[in-house]
C-alpha cells in the first residue's frame, strides 16, 4: 500500500469513527478532513474545493428549493388531505399513506416529502386514538423507498448520474432509475403494508393508544411557583394526588437555579420555586391553570400587549438552526419572545435545566409564544411542526404555476433539451418570481449541512480513486467473491454499501462506494452500469439505524423510537430490497 492510499484510509478510517460517535456534526466533520487532507498533500490545493461547484451539488440544491416551492404551493399538501382519513382502518391508513410517501418521494425529496407527511399522519393517528408509532416508521421506510425512483428522489442517485458522466461522458437520466426502483419501492411498500408494521415492538404498540400517546409526546417541562399558587408550602410528595388525576407527573425541583437531587419528594415548596413536570402539552397547560402556577418567561409574555399565545410542537431535523445548542444560545426568549416549555427525548429523562439543555436532532420542543410568530420561529429554527400547518400560508392558487414549472422542466431534461441543473434553475426563478418561494426562504430551503457533507466528500472520493484506493477497495470485494461471478459480487457490493449507509449519511457512502463500483466493474471486464445501479438502490436504503437517514431521525422522537426498533422492520426489508433489485438491475443494465 503507498504512501497516499495509507493516509487517505487513515483520514476516512477517523471521519468514519467521527461519524458513528456523533457528537461532531457531519459537515465539520467532512469539512475538517478536506482541509486535512490538503494539508497533508493528497488533495492537491487547486482542487480543494472542486465539489463545491459539481453537478451532484448544485442539483441537490436546486432540489431542495424547488421542493419548498412544491410545499408552499400546496400542491402536495392537498392532495394529501383528500387521500388521508381517520375512520380508516390501520392497514388501509397505512397503505394508502405509504404509496403516496413513495409517489410524492419520486418528485421531490424524500426529507420533504417526509416533512409534508408526518404532521397530517399524527393528526390522523390523535383522531383515531391510536399510537403514531405504528404509523411513523412504515411512513418514513416508504418516503425513502419512493426516492429510488427518478434521479432527484433522492441525493445519492444525483451523485450515481454524476459519477456515471465523469466516468463515461453522459450521466443517468431522469428516468433511468425507475424500472428498478419502481420494483423495489413497490417489493418494499407492499412489505411495509402487508406485514413490517406488525414487526414493531410490542413495548411500543401493545400498550393501550391513549396511555402510549401520553408517554410519547412527554415533555420535561419547568413551571413556576406564582405568588398565589396553590402549592406553596406543600411537600413535593403532596402533589402526587393532583398530578395523577391531570396525567401529570413531577420528578424535581428548582431553587435558586440548582437542581435538588433526585425527585425532592420531601422538599417543601416555595414561592419562586421551579416544578421539572413529565406531561404532555395539553395537561402541562391544564396543570398550571388549576394550580396557579406560571410559565418561566411568563413576565416576557406578559409585556405582549393584544398577542394570543399559543402552544406548538415541532421535531428537529438533522442540521436545523438549535441542534447542538440551546434555547439560551439562540436567546430564544430574550430575542424573539418564545419560550421553550418543554423537550421530550424518546422518553429519556436528564439533569440539565430545560432552557440549557443541549438540543439533538430527533427532539421534540414544546414552544410558547404569540401565535403569529410561532410559525417564523419555527421555520428559523429548522424545526418540523408537528400538527396541522394551520399558521403557515399556503399559497393553494399559485399551485398550478409550481407544478407545471416543475413539470416543464423535468420533460425538458428528460428529452435532452436543457441539462437538469438548468432546468432545475429555471423552475426556481419561476417559483421566486411568482414568490411561490420567497426571497428570505430561498437559503432556508437549501439542507447546508448535506451540501457541505458532499462539497468536502467529493475531492476526498476523487483523491481516494486517484491514489488507487478504491481499486484496492474493489479488489479485495473481487477477491472475496472469487470464483462465484459477477452476480456474487454485485450482491456483496449492495451489502457492504447498505451496513455503511446504515451506520453513515448515506450521501457520504455514495460518495465513497460510487468509484469502487467502476473499478470492480472494469476488474470483472463487465458494465458498470449495474454496479453504480447497486450502489444507488444500496445506499438510499438504510433502514436499520435512526441515523442512516436523516427520515429516520425524523421519526424517532414523534414515534417514541428507541435505537433498536429500527432493525425488527428495517432487516428484513433490506434483504427483500436485494432480492428484488439485483435481478431487476441484471435484467435492465445487462452485465
Amino acid at each position: 500500500m503507498m504512501s497516499d492510499q495509507m493516509m487517505l484510509f487513515s483520514l476516512l478510517g477517523v471521519v468514519f469513527a467521527l461519524l458513528i460517535w456523533g457528537k461532531i456534526r457531519y459537515d465539520l466533520i467532512a469539512f475538517g478532513a478536506l482541509i486535512a487532507a490538503v494539508v497533508i498533500g493528497v488533495v492537491p490545493q487547486e482542487n480543494a474545493f472542486d465539489g463545491f461547484a459539481h453537478h451532484a451539488t448544485i442539483i441537490v440544491a436546486l432540489v431542495l428549493i424547488v421542493s419548498r416551492g412544491l410545499s408552499n404551493s400546496g400542491a402536495i399538501e392537498l392532495i394529501a388531505k383528500h387521500v388521508v382519513d381517520a375512520g380508516r382502518s390501520l392497514f388501509l391508513h397505512i397503505s394508502i399513506m405509504s404509496a403516496l410517501a413513495a409517489g410524492m418521494s419520486a418528485i421531490m425529496n424524500n426529507v420533504a416529502a417526509l416533512a409534508l407527511l408526518m404532521p397530517i399522519d399524527m393528526q390522523a393517528a390523535a383522531k383515531a386514538k391510536r399510537s403514531p408509532a405504528l404509523t411513523l416508521m412504515p411512513l418514513s421506510f416508504a418516503s425513502i423507498l419512493g426516492g429510488l425512483i427518478t434521479l432527484i428522489g433522492t441525493p445519492p442517485n444525483i451523485i450515481i448520474a454524476s459519477f456515471r458522466e465523469q466516468a463515461f461522458g453522459a450521466p443517468f437520466g431522469m428516468f433511468d432509475f425507475s424500472p428498478v426502483g419502481v420494483v423495489a419501492a413497490g417489493a418494499g411498500v407492499l412489505f411495509v403494508t402487508l406485514v413490517g408494521w406488525r414487526l414493531i415492538p410490542n413495548v411500543t404498540s401493545d400498550q393501550g393508544a391513549a396511555r402510549e400517546l401520553f408517554q410519547i409526546q412527554a415533555y420535561i417541562a419547568e413551571v413556576k411557583v406564582a405568588a398565589k399558587s396553590s402549592v406553596i408550602g406543600k411537600k413535593v410528595r403532596d402533589l402526587d394526588a393532583a398530578g395523577e388525576e391531570a396525567d401529570v407527573v413531577i420528578i424535581g425541583l428548582v431553587r435558586r437555579g440548582q437542581r435538588f437531587p433526585g425527585h425532592a419528594r420531601r422538599e417543601t415548596i416555595k414561592r419562586g420555586d421551579l416544578l421539572v413536570i413529565q406531561a404532555n402539552a395539553a395537561n402541562i397547560d391544564a396543570f398550571v391553570g388549576a394550580h396557579h402556577l406560571e410559565y418561566v418567561g411568563a413576565e416576557k409574555h406578559d409585556s405582549l400587549i393584544g398577542e394570543d399565545l399559543a402552544l406548538i410542537e415541532m421535531v428537529i431535523p438533522e442540521g436545523a438552526r438549535i441542534e447542538g445548542r440551546t434555547a439560551l444560545d439562540v436567546r430564544l426568549l430574550y430575542r424573539h419572545g418564545v419560550t421553550l416549555l418543554g423537550v421530550s427525548r424518546q422518553g429519556k429523562s436528564f439533569r440539565d435545566r430545560v432552557r440549557k439543555l443541549t438540543i439533538q436532532a430527533g427532539d421534540v420542543l414544546l414552544l410558547l409564544g404569540p401565535a403569529e410568530r410561532l410559525a417564523d420561529i419555527t421555520v428559523w429554527l429548522g424545526g418540523l411542526p408537528l400538527q396541522e400547518r394551520d399558521l403557515q400560508v399556503i399559497q393553494r392558487h399559485k399551485a398550478g404555476i409550481a407544478v407545471g414549472a416543475f413539470a416543464l422542466a423535468i420533460a425538458a431534461a428528460s428529452v435532452g433539451i436543457l441539462h437538469l441543473p438548468a432546468a432545475l434553475a429555471i423552475v426556481c426563478l419561476i417559483m421566486v418570481g411568482f414568490n411561490i418561494v420567497p426571497v428570505r426562504e430561498i437559503y432556508t430551503s437549501i439542507e447546508w449541512p448535506v451540501i457541505v457533507l458532499l462539497g468536502a466528500m467529493i475531492p476526498l472520493g476523487s483523491a481516494l480513486e486517484a491514489s488507487g484506493g478504491t481499486a484496492l477497495i474493489a479488489h479485495s470485494i473481487v477477491s472475496l467473491a472469487e470464483g462465484y461471478g459477477a452476480m456474487i459480487v454485485l450482491i456483496l457490493l449492495m451489502v457492504v454499501t447498505m451496513t455503511l449507509s446504515d451506520a453513515l449519511n448515506n450521501t457520504a457512502t455514495t460518495v465513497i462506494a460510487a468509484p469502487i463500483a467502476i473499478d470492480i466493474a472494469n476488474r470483472l471486464g463487465v458494465s458498470a452500469d449495474p454496479f453504480l445501479m447497486a450502489v444507488a438502490v444500496a445506499a438510499s436504503c438504510a433502514f436499520l439505524t435512526p441515523i442512516g437517514h436523516k427520515n429516520n431521525t425524523l421519526i424517532m422522537g414523534p414515534g417514541g423510537y428507541g435505537f433498536g426498533d429500527y432493525w425488527r422492520m428495517g432487516l428484513p426489508l433490506e434483504i427483500i430490497v436485494i432480492a428484488v433489485s439485483v435481478p431487476m438491475i441484471v435484467w435492465v443494465w445487462p452485465l
